[in-house]
């Protein structure tokens, strides 16, 4: 489908890679991976055509579609979300209403004899024919099955794309593309925004639906379910495994071994010739075999290894307290913001040195329940914290703590203690920090470095109760693992909130499932939880079918009483004014959004970098977007209910 001969890129002085040649397959999951700025997402954009190589060819036959999703999309809005999957069919719709006007010229015409009639009725049999095939009359039902498996209620279809985030909103756009059904799906890092269900769902897709696939993630357990190929771009090369990437990890450390071998012989053999050239530079007798080395010397081609991959570094929290047995007791715990009920009667009790999961859907009281725990919010019941209890607390909202003013190591060091402090560098570059990026201001770095930068402060804190919400949000799969590992030895009590099921295997021993109000308590891993769970929702699914499938037969649910017209009436003005609210709020979000965008852009000027009234402007607007992005999570969560 894609050939790739002898590719060239270079931005600086240093090629990003070279001479680069591989095809890309029917039926090819290829998982493309390699170290953060080798190249990934430009190798993405180059086999879509939005930016050239430095040289080499890129063949795509001229019949062949290509679908590419890139980790961040100029974003439309103005219509409703099932308005903007339409989208996807807009060849379908372009082609029925050809089909329509030739309809209608059929149905004014009486010449039913002549040869133009009879071209009309044979153009009209091959455009209807050719409508068929592509499926159209199934357009609709396929279009709901794509953005439910998205994570969209049916609800939610009719609701205009700008009432949602950012993340909701990049679904819209994946569910486009692939309901357009390309020859060849680029996706780079798809799962950023899907809750574990969603991810589930992308995979059985990618699997079954999908013609082939290049993608880019730092979920392992998605590539390793989709993928049946692996390339990496490591020392300005493209090396192709045909293997998924469980097997590519084990084949790469056997090759990186034998690199190192390859490399140390080199070595030893580089420095026996020049030790022989220092001996008998200035004999004559020996002028001839002198030259001969250097000859020798000077074509050796320096074999490279491949990085070194930092998850190899092993962090420990500092030692703390001993905690009390039961660091955290709820006792029908209860949170409710007006009409909406977000969770009741939770009764859990976590015991010292466990690691617990809190997952669930997005909205259904997770990070609410950390907050109850944490003692931001009020909520109704008991809920008692342990004795001895030190919180290490990490959210999206860490990262605005930090001091701007101090560089990324500045940062690091004023929180290491003892041998850490000769560390600093090593622990800097395991998330993605090594080099002059250890010497960048605060200031300056992305909201994803910043978080990585505020794991790294709480990795060097003595607690001995971990609340982590979202941790690998923004880490590779190296950081990934160094922070999973530093997690696994910790000697303390761990709350993970998180859809990253790679980083929760093997991690927690107990699953807390939020949903419809409720806190469920499964115990063992988060597979024995999904494992459960997929058979649940295999049977409620086959209901649906069962109700959807029946043409003839109506199964009404047993109703308690017939709800009034009054209380009908009632109902809606709520729904409207629920609406409203969001609405409302949606638009002071995006207000402040783009007024910290300006910010971000004004303090590019270095003049106006340390203007202390715009970095007030930042602090404040910052905050009050926190808080009003709260009040749309509860917003948004009363009108579900009320829906």
């Amino acid at each position: 489908m894609i050939s790739v001969e002898s590719l060239h890129i270079e931005f600086g002085v240093k090629p990003l890679f070279t001479d680069a040649s591989f095809v890309v397959n029917d039926r090819d999951r290829i998982a493309l991976v390699g170290k953060n700025g080798a190249g990934k997402s430009t190798l993405l954009k180059i086999l879509c055509g939005i930016q050239k190589p430095t040289s080499g060819v890129v063949s795509i036959p001229s019949d062949t579609t290509i679908g590419y999703l890139p980790q961040v999309m100029v974003l439309q809005d103005g219509t409703t979300v099932r308005e903007e999957a339409r989208k996807a069919f807009s060849d379908v719709t372009l082609l029925k209403n050809r089909i329509d006007q030739l309809n209608q010229q059929l149905a004014e015409r009486t010449d039913y004899e002549s040869d133009d009639y009879l071209a009309l009725v044979e153009k009209f049999t091959q455009e209807h024919e050719r409508y068929l095939m592509m499926g159209a009359d199934n357009c609709e039902a396929e279009l709901e099955r794509t953005l439910t498996g998205l994570g969209f209620s049916r609800t939610d279809l009719e609701r205009p794309t700008s009432e949602f985030s950012g993340g909701w909103r990049m679904r819209i756009e994946l569910a486009k593309i692939l309901l357009q059904k390309p020859d060849v799906l680029l996706l780079d890092e798809p799962t950023n925004h899907l809750d574990i269900e969603s991810i589930q769902w992308l995979e059985q897709f990618l699997a079954q639906s999908a013609k082939a696939v290049v993608l880019v993630s730092h979920d392992r357990a998605f590539i390793n379910n989709v993928s049946n190929r692996t390339l990496e771009i490591s020392c300005g090369q493209i090396i192709d495994y045909r293997v998924k990437y469980d097997e590519y990890v084990v084949l790469r450390k056997e090759r990186r071994e034998q690199q190192l071998r390859a490399y140390e012989n080199q070595q030893k053999e580089i420095q026996e010739m020049r030790q022989f050239i220092e001996r008998f530079r200035y004999q004559a007798t020996k002028a001839v075999q002198v030259q001969q080395k250097i000859k020798q010397l000077e074509k050796i081609v320096p074999i490279e290894v491949d990085e070194v991959d930092n998850s190899a570094l092993r962090l420990k929290f500092p030692p703390c307290l001993r905690s009390g047995d039961y660091p955290v007791i709820c006792e029908d715990v209860q949170k409710v913001y007006g009409a909406h009920t977000v969770f009741s009667h939770v009764n859990l009790t976590i015991k010292r040195g466990e690691k617990v999961a809190f997952v669930g859907k997005n909205g259904e009281g997770k990070s609410t329940l950390v907050k109850c725990i944490m003692g931001e919010i009020p909520f109704d019941g008991h809920l008692k914290i342990g004795h001895n209890i030190q919180i290490g607390y990490f959210a999206q909202n860490q990262a605005q703590l930090l001091d701007e003013q101090l560089t990324v190591f500045e940062t690091i060091d004023h929180v290491a203690k003892g041998e850490v402090r000769l560390r600093i560098n090593d622990i800097l570059g395991a998330f993605m920090f090594g080099g002059e990026e250890s010497d960048k201001k605060v200031k300056v770095l992305s909201g994803g470095e910043r978080s990585r930068l505020a794991m790294i402060r709480l990795l060097l804190e003595p607690v001995n109760l971990l609340i982590l919400d979202e941790p690998t949000n923004h880490l590779d799969m190296p950081s990934k693992d160094v922070l999973k590992e530093a997690i696994r030895a910790f000697d303390g009590t761990a709350i993970i909130v998180s859809h990253d099921r790679e980083f929760l295997d093997g991690l927690v021993s107990k699953v807390y499932e939020f949903g419809g109000g409720k806190v469920k308590e499964h115990l063992g891993g988060i597979y024995d939880f999904l494992q459960a769970k997929k058979i649940s929702e295999l049977s409620e699914l086959g209901r649906k079918v069962e109700l959807s499938t029946s043409p003839t037969t109506v199964v009404e649910e047993p109703q308690p009483g017939k709800v009034s017209y009054e209380e009908r009436k009632a109902q809606q003005r709520q729904i409207r004014k629920a609406e409203k609210a969001v609405e409302d709020s949606e638009r002071r979000i995006s207000d402040m959004e783009r007024r910290l965008k300006e910010l971000d852009n004004l303090f590019m000027d270095p003049e106006k970098a340390s203007d202390m009234q715009l970095v007030t402007e930042y602090t404040s607007t910052k905050q009050a977007l926190d808080a009003e992005v709260e009040r749309w999570e509860r917003l948004s969560e009363a009108l579900d209910q009320l829906s």
